[in-house]
């Protein structure tokens, strides 16, 4: 449903977006949409997050690979660059239409904002390159400035048609980014500044991070089977009758097959020593359970 989502949002935008056409799509049902969803804003609110985790992973690792904060920031920004070449629906979804998708989208954009203006406030410690060694005397509020405008900046360009590759933008945006933390000199280097090759966003980067963990998934996740996912996600280590408790279950026979069915999947596992040799089971999510728990989730 959320790849679904995200070819229908690209088709009509979300202000023509309609469940309907989500499920038609993804070929399900409109119960087994609103057994997962609260309404299409809630949809797309978990397509929006699913990217952003996919990005934000991306970015981080680029950024932490480097030693300092500038060359932190322009790998971060030529891998953020980088993915959204690489995915123009996503990128569109994320930059675009989140920003009239409703207030429960907003409020998790804004959360994003707030973490990437978080690292770029990080340039009023850093010296100037003629070796001050104290920090420039800027408000915090300059990083929001300078993120608000690079966002600006790109979704101009992903509404504009024939637009030039993201990553050309560079060197310009990292000057916007340097500019009032390390001077002009530091900005002008910025835009002449050759960029490493970034990592691969291409089919393996993307396939490492499945669009979608539901696809290829042989079973129909019900209302109450995305209660187990949640509750062993906020509970790990939970015995069969703390997850029947938990998710609502009376039955314990059917608590005990839903259980051996989602293990049979990959999407829990058993740590505990079960029944047959006096101990309590012990379930956790594995890392495509994980997947599928925050897939699903609902606020």
């Amino acid at each position: 449903m959320l790849s679904a989502t995200v070819e229908a949002v690209q088709e009509v935008g979300y202000s023509r977006l309609t469940v309907a056409q989500v499920i038609a799509r993804a070929k399900v049902s409109r119960k087994t949409f609103y057994d997962v969803f609260l309404d299409r804003e809630d949809c797309f609110r978990a397509a929006f997050d699913d990217t952003v985790e996919r990005v934000g992973t991306l970015v981080a690792r680029a950024y932490e690979r480097e030693s300092n904060w500038l060359e932190g920031v322009r790998a971060g920004l030529l891998a953020l660059l980088t993915f959204l070449d690489a995915e123009p629906a996503l990128a569109r979804l994320c930059v675009v239409e989140a920003m009239g998708a409703g207030p429960r989208v907003l409020k998790n954009r804004a959360e994003v904002m707030s973490r990437l203006e978080q690292i770029v406030d990080l340039g009023r410690t850093v010296s100037r390159e003629d070796g001050a060694k104290e920090a420039v005397e800027l408000p915090e509020i300059t990083a929001e400035g300078v993120v608000g405008a690079i966002f600006t900046i790109l979704h101009a360009r992903l509404i504009g048609r024939g637009r030039a590759p993201l990553t050309e933008l560079l060197g310009p945006l990292m000057s916007i980014i340097v500019l009032p933390y390390l001077g002009p000199e530091a900005a002008n280097a910025e835009l002449t500044k050759s960029a490493k090759p970034a990592p691969k966003i291409g089919r393996a980067a993307v396939e490492r991070a499945p669009k979608d963990p539901l696809n290829g998934l042989e079973m129909r996740l019900t209302y109450r089977t995305v209660r187990v996912l949640t509750f062993i996600g906020e509970h790990p280590g939970a015995s069969n009758r703390e997850v029947a408790d938990g998710a609502g279950i009376s039955d314990q026979g059917q608590i005990s097959k839903l259980l051996t069915r989602l293990e049979r999947l990959e999407l829990v596992v058993n740590t505990g020593e079960g029944q047959t040799q006096g101990g309590s089971n012990s379930w956790h999510l594995t890392e495509r359970g994980s997947l599928v728990e925050r897939a699903t989730r609902a606020p």
